[in-house]
């Protein structure tokens, strides 16, 4: 923890004796020199953003609102989610022609017995007290008849006299299918409710597409986003936004590919897909985990759009997961690609061509006639090996002619270093791509050794992506503080390394406690709450700080990059040109407090220091994490400080992330 009393620009412990306090003071502190005068590479709007991957129950239940599973009975066993009653009919003749399947609602025979259906949701459905929610079904009456559904949510665990805490009759009096919607609203706060509905009159009726959001969603989308969730993303200030993925752009094999197509228009005739990481893992297997594409193409440009972030698509290159599919056949023949181009120049046109155009055309009609203004694309995700260049070729080639104003980013395999990373490399100067993709999930150490990662990378090569990142403490099992505390010590040779480094996004971004896959993540939740862990806080520190263009920082002579005799001490330097400010960053990853000096070289005759403000974050407990009871165990802490001249002392504690943002002024 820091706590600082002022005293001629020097910071003392107040609880510590005089004594020891004096003998701080002897101790030659560590200066850390800032070059003002030496405005360096400018900092990327981009540099600092988020990768989104339907991992975790990220998309379908988690960041897409929708409440209800299985909502059109096109799982491959088609009531997968659902308890039905009475008389209850699976047809596939429905009114929508890529999700066929649909239920016929027929009178059980008695006037006690009841049919209906009943879901269970994810996890259960999450009911929020004296909140609304929006039921909607695309419904007939075959007879021609005028029929009755009763909507609930209901608590199968109540000790109430009544299930059900929320109810209302719909009226279905079409012999046409038409969508019928009703507003529920809740007397309770219920985690894990239920939808029932029942058939109240004597006639058949169909029912197609059953869904359930709440009203209040993220900027009131009816086919909206958790709002919580949302905000957690947007309260970062992402400058990119990656998606959908990650491994299931691949696709176990091309069939189970993302394709970007099936993920517009209406959402009620987007088409299932299987979702990968329902069964690549066995030992935390989740049978029930598909994709609706309910959140599609659009609503990820919309989001992007809201939160202020370059949208970053990415698109299969023609392979297949090579870590699932060691036979070519699995893959699309180079000289096949045509279908696989063709999706990628009409996503440019989706996202940013006039109305008048095909795509154009789609976008406007779903609500947003104005262009996205797409500046990048990638192709291919940990893609390696000859086959990958060979297939990324032809698409460069064919976006540089038609989109010449589109930066197009390659990859660099799923390592971070060793054969495939030192092959494709090469590969991707060679094809001329605007930056590389660079992934690494790795241990502590990994972290502790790689803060002069990007001090020798060729300047006049691809720019970097570093993609998708995280620290595996423990053997990727938890989120503790430490592992946030390298990531931060890490990124301070990404921020120093500016000129290189244009983009960085941490992953995975989200996971459900009842439904992960894989772990450490950004964001966890459950039905009602989130809680954003240690690393989430790093990222928007660093977001919020990002500044406009890195200054020189050293030590000694040297970057502080955590080398030896450095003493666990990462730093780097940034100016805010727009506020005029000074941010310099401070990681100690050692075990004890150190006094260090910041002295800032190059300030004009008339500058200097006018004090500002420092963000610490730090956890007395390295293996301390949030969690959902305590979301704020791990938060940063704020405080005013006060400097002159060119210089501050002050102590940064032991594990501790530090931001100091320095205010200058010009004397009268």
């Amino acid at each position: 923890m820091n706590y600082f009393m002022v005293m001629k620009g020097y910071f003392f412990l107040p609880f510590i004796s005089s004594l020891f306090a004096a003998t701080l003071l002897m101790a030659q502190p560590r200066e850390l020199l800032i070059q003002v005068d030496k405005q360096g590479a400018e900092i990327q709007p981009t540099m600092y953003g988020l990768f989104f991957e339907d991992i975790n129950y990220a998309a379908d239940g988690g960041l897409y609102a929708e409440l209800v599973k299985n909502r059109s009975f096109e799982f491959p066993q088609s009531f997968m989610g659902w308890c039905t009653f009475g008389k209850v009919e699976l047809r596939d003749d429905g009114p929508f022609e890529r999700n066929p399947h649909y239920v016929r609602l027929s009178w059980p025979g008695h006037d006690h017995k009841h049919t209906g259906l009943e879901n269970e949701g994810f996890f259960g459905i999450g009911i929020e007290k004296e909140e609304k929610y929006r039921f909607s079904v695309w419904a007939r009456s075959p007879e021609g008849t005028r029929d009755t559904l009763r909507v609930e949510l209901v608590d199968r665990a109540s000790m109430q006299e009544q299930q059900a805490f929320a109810a209302a009759a719909l009226v279905v009096d079409s012999k046409e299918w038409k969508k019928y919607q009703v507003i529920l609203t809740s007397r309770e706060r219920i985690p894990k409710a239920r939808l029932r509905i029942f058939l109240n009159s004597r006639g058949p009726v169909d029912m197609e597409h059953i869904s359930l959001f709440p009203t209040d969603t993220w900027k009131g989308h009816e086919n909206g986003l958790r709002k919580d969730l949302a905000q957690a993303l947007t309260d970062i200030r992402p400058g990119v936004f990656r998606f959908p993925g990650g491994c299931i752009v691949e696709g176990t094999d091309l069939a189970t590919r993302y394709q970007w197509k099936n993920s517009v228009g209406p959402v009620e005739n987007r088409p299932l897909n299987e979702n990968r990481w329902h069964y690549t893992f066995p030992h935390r297997f989740y049978p029930d985990y598909y994709q609706s594409y309910g959140l599609g193409f659009y609503e990820y440009f919309l989001l992007s759009e809201e939160m202020g972030a370059e949208p970053l698509p990415i698109l299969s290159c023609g392979l297949s997961c090579q870590f699932q599919n060691q036979d070519m056949a699995c893959h699309v023949d180079v000289d096949d690609l045509k279908e696989y181009i063709q999706d990628a120049l009409d996503l440019i046109e989706f996202a940013n061509g006039e109305v008048t155009s095909p795509w154009g055309k789609v976008r406007a009609e779903m609500g947003h006639p104005a262009p996205f203004n797409m500046k990048f694309i990638g192709i291919g995700n940990e893609q390696w090996g000859p086959e990958y260049p060979e297939r990324l070729e032809p698409f460069i080639k064919a976006i540089r002619q038609s989109h010449p104003e589109i930066k197009i980013v390659g990859g660099s395999g799923p390592g971070s270093e060793g054969e495939q990373f030192d092959y494709l490399w090469p590969e991707m100067k060679r094809l001329k791509a605007d930056l590389v993709d660079e992934h690494f999930y790795r241990p502590e150490s990994w972290f502790l050794s790689q803060g002069a990662r990007y001090d020798s990378y060729d300047r006049n090569g691809p720019k970097v992506f570093a993609g998708e990142y995280a620290c595996h403490g423990r053997g990727k099992k938890w989120n503790h503080f430490n592992a946030s505390l390298l990531e931060a010590a890490f990124m301070t040779g990404m921020e120093r390394n500016a000129d290189i480094v244009h983009m960085a996004t941490y992953a995975p971004l989200f996971a459900h406690v009842e439904g992960w896959q894989w772990r450490p993540d950004l964001i966890w939740f459950d039905n009602l709450r989130s809680m954003r862990t240690a690393s989430y806080y790093v990222q928007q520190l660093f977001s919020h700080n990002r500044g406009t263009h890195v200054l020189p920082l050293t030590m000694e002579g040297r970057a502080v990059t955590g080398a030896q005799g450095q003493h666990g001490l990462f730093a780097s330097a940034v100016l805010d040109d727009v506020h005029q400010t000074v941010i310099v960053k401070v990681v100690n990853t050692s075990e004890a407090s150190q006094q260090i000096t910041l002295t800032l070289q190059g300030l004009k005759k008339k500058e200097s220091l006018a004090g500002g403000s420092l963000v610490t974050l730090h956890s007395p407990d390295p293996d301390r994490e949030n969690s959902l009871d305590e979301p704020n165990a791990i938060l940063p802490s704020h405080q005013f400080i006060e400097a002159a001249g060119n210089s501050l002392t002050t102590f940064v504690g032991a594990k501790t992330f530090a931001i100091y943002k320095l205010n200058r002024i010009t004397a009268r």
